[in-house]
């Protein structure tokens, strides 16, 4: 499991009604601040500001079309033009089990990325799909 130390960052986050907002910097837009989207804010800070990571090239949430099921994905990064890299995030009091890893393979099946990765926030794990290995640390760019 590789442990990440998140950057400070200041989060915009508004409150409306009775429910809180937090501003993503990715698909410049209001969100609702859920616990997975915590983490998921969380860990694209972390890629941009620490593993330099270029903003330009991450999609966050879109919707893909698995075995004729629409699904949305939490984020992926490209390079050279193509899907390179999926990322699931769950909130930080679900563990990274056998479901989280079936449903990004899921993905992967539409996408065909060179890697996978699952993070609640307290640990993330990586895959590698060519050498079909967990990797001991993240991949730079």
């Amino acid at each position: 499991m590789i442990k990440i130390a998140y950057p400070k960052h200041n989060f915009r986050i508004k409150e409306e009604g009775n429910k809180e907002f937090i501003f993503d910097e990715v698909r410049r837009q209001w969100t609702s601040l859920t616990p997975e989207e915590w983490v998921r804010q969380n860990f694209l800070q972390w890629m941009m500001q620490v593993m330099q990571y270029p903003s330009s090239l991450i999609s966050v949430e879109k919707e893909i079309r698995t075995r004729d099921i629409k699904k949305r994905y939490d984020i992926v990064v490209y390079k050279n033009d193509k899907p390179w890299m999926i990322v699931e995030c769950k909130e930080m009091a679900v563990g990274l089990n056998d479901a989280v890893i079936t449903q990004v393979i899921n993905y992967n099946a539409y996408l065909d990325v060179s890697f996978l990765v699952i993070t609640n926030g307290n640990g993330t794990h990586v895959f590698e799909t060519a050498t079909k290995a967990w990797l001991p640390a993240f991949p730079h760019y």
